[in-house]
């Protein structure tokens, strides 16, 4: 099968939109290698910084789409901006399940994506295989004094700025998104330069951010959108599925945080990997993928047993 031939793009309809897919065939037809559906961030990004689990398709199918309202599912008809909520983009991971025929799945998240994949896994949907989270808080409250204390480790003058246009409200200015810079290459992204897929992935967020600063903010760091209460912790104990949790070390998504997932979550997996920060599958991405194929290997061989 030719590498064209493996791919499917199409459009989910949902809520009066349509959700973009892609979805890549396996090499090697194994019908003991279930699907792995995979969980972009943001909220509002799209599937772009997730591109290196393409490599996983060597073996089984993987799927990607860009969650409604970003990416290439951009919603054009007019809309609240209220509707971003949490429980829209879980009612989707539903939607799209059952339109691509994944009833039997693994789930891997990251950053909002694993928050997502953490949500969708306590309600305990039927064909849910496994789950993978990727530096992801299970709580924002928990998770902001940890963003409060890498922002003091940054140079005073970055700080400053960036809390200067924060408090006047001038987050948009290109001052304060080059101080956001300072930080993003200490805990988003570490690899100097950027991969091409990241970079267009930022680019295409900013040129619709509708959903990111309704339901995160106008940084990484500065979370002041519906998503500044979320809170998962005390339903964790609900997942019932296989999980591996992980996160780099020098991650937004601080190890503190990811470790308060993993304790929370029943017989869950724990990896820190110590050279990454946010972006583990650009900075370590052969141990990173190592690690994700493993993990689902254990999963199905002792589903086999």
């Amino acid at each position: 099968m030719s590498d064209a031939s493996r791919v499917d793009e199409g459009h989910v309809p949902f809520r009066g939109g349509r959700t973009w897919y892609r979805s890549l065939a396996a090499r090697s037809e194994d019908d003991t290698r279930l699907p792995l559906l995979c969980l972009h961030g943001g909220p509002g990004a799209n599937w772009l910084h997730l591109k290196p689990y393409e490599a996983l398709a060597d073996e089984r199918r993987v799927v990607f789409y860009d969650q409604i309202g970003s990416g290439h599912s951009g919603l054009e008809e007019p809309h609240e901006v209220s509707i971003w909520q949490p429980e829209l983009f879980v009612e989707e991971i539903g939607v799209v399940r059952e339109a691509l025929g994944l009833e039997r799945v693994h789930v891997l998240g990251h950053s909002w994506g694993g928050m997502l994949g953490m949500q969708y896994a306590t309600e305990q949907p039927e064909g849910l295989t496994s789950l993978i989270v990727e530096s992801s808080p299970p709580s924002v409250p928990g998770w902001m004094p940890e963003i409060a204390r890498l922002r003091s480790e940054l140079p005073p003058e970055v700080e400053a700025t960036l809390r200067e246009h924060e408090e006047a409200g001038t987050t948009d200015s290109p001052e304060y998104e080059e101080a956001a810079m300072v930080f993003y290459e200490r805990h988003v992204c570490r690899t100097d330069p950027w991969p091409d897929w990241l970079v267009e992935c930022f680019e295409k967020l900013d040129a619709n951010p509708e959903v990111y600063h309704a339901m995160n903010g106008p940084s990484e760091f500065h979370v002041i959108g519906t998503l500044r209460d979320w809170d998962i912790t005390p339903r964790l104990g609900r997942i019932q599925v296989p999980t591996l949790v992980f996160s780099g070390r020098h991650d937004e998504v601080t190890p503190a945080c990811t470790e308060a997932a993993h304790r929370a979550i029943p017989n869950s997996e724990y990896v820190v990997l110590e050279e990454s920060s946010h972006m583990a599958q650009a900075e370590q991405p052969e141990e990173t993928l190592a690690l994700v194929r493993g993990f689902l290997s254990r999963v199905e061989a002792a589903a086999a047993a």
